[in-house]
């Protein structure tokens, strides 16, 4: 799974084709969060536009604050300093037993607890050791109390923007919007139909995807080395190099598409076929091979 902070998102916005979204005021935001560029794209009265936005802000930063690993203070900073972080919020709890139902889906290839190896090539260390200390089945979560072994540490790039993402959509629709872009990172649609350009760091750009009321991440393994040459996607269980220069996934929570793209750029074919049975219906995977060629899973 990816653990960089500069993590590359091949999807921009193009354009918008609704029919309602062309009659109703539309506004946008952009700013920082999570180490990337982030945007909000809502349509409704400006006043009501404005105050919801504002709160949005807040809300992202309060996100950011529990998973940021940029942040010393943050709780997922604390828990990797002292190995166990006590009455844990219930987002975070949230969060960990999503990572829990990737981690199973994609047959343990999406791990947090991948952490200590990407810092160690990071750093250019040897990985023997780091590798020893991945193992999400060695993180104890509850109610009380999340607790790592001994060495572990805990990342959620892979996630974390999706879930912040899907955090937000879920506000919006609460306080009555119908139309909204939402891109934390991960894009995220309420209403709709949105088009979206699909892009590759090697090969450029390779078509459009429309989003109504769904989601899509994409993770691109040559657009980050550590080091002097290992790609920020890894596989936390083997050595084995990324198979996929681009993975896109479509499917109804950001949260799922970001940790799944990431974890299929180090799968085979069969591997994705087979995680596919475990995620949401209609999940559409587009797979980009180093040579350029698409394909589409569903």
């Amino acid at each position: 799974m990816t653990l960089s902070r500069r993590r590359f998102l091949a999807i921009t916005a193009a354009s918008v084709c609704s029919g309602t979204m062309a009659q109703a005021r539309s506004h946008s935001w952009s700013g920082r969060a999570f180490g990337s560029d982030v945007s909000i794209q809502l349509s409704g009265p400006r006043d009501q536009v404005k105050l919801t936005l504002d709160r949005v802000i807040v809300r992202m930063r309060d996100i950011e604050h529990l998973f940021s690993l940029y942040d010393p203070s943050s709780h997922l900073s604390r828990l990797n300093r002292t190995g166990r972080l006590k009455s844990p919020p219930p987002e975070f709890l949230r969060l960990m037993g999503l990572c829990s139902d990737m981690h199973t889906a994609t047959q343990g290839v999406f791990d947090p607890s991948i952490q200590p190896l990407w810092a160690a090539l990071a750093q250019g260390k040897d990985t023997s050791s780091a590798r020893r200390a991945i193992g999400w089945d060695r993180v104890h979560v509850s109610s009380e109390a999340i607790s790592l072994a001994k060495h572990q540490a805990l990342t959620f790039n892979g996630i974390a923007q999706g879930f912040a993402t899907d955090l937000v959509r879920a506000d919006l629709y609460r306080e009555g919007f119908g139309q909204a872009l939402i891109n934390i990172g991960e894009y995220a649609a309420l209403g709709g139909p949105f088009t979206l350009s699909l892009s590759d760091p090697m090969h450029g750009h390779l078509g459009t995807r429309r989003l109504t009321d769904t989601a899509i991440a994409t993770s691109s393994t040559t657009a980050m080395s550590l080091g002097k040459s290992a790609s920020h996607i890894q596989h936390p269980i083997t050595n084995a190099p990324a198979l996929w220069s681009t993975v896109s996934v479509k499917t109804n929570q950001a949260a799922i598409a970001d940790a799944t793209s990431t974890a299929f750029s180090v799968m085979s074919r069969a591997e994705i076929r087979q995680a596919l049975s475990h995620l949401p219906v209609g999940t559409e995977v587009t797979l980009v091979d180093f040579n350029g060629d698409i394909e589409t899973l569903s």
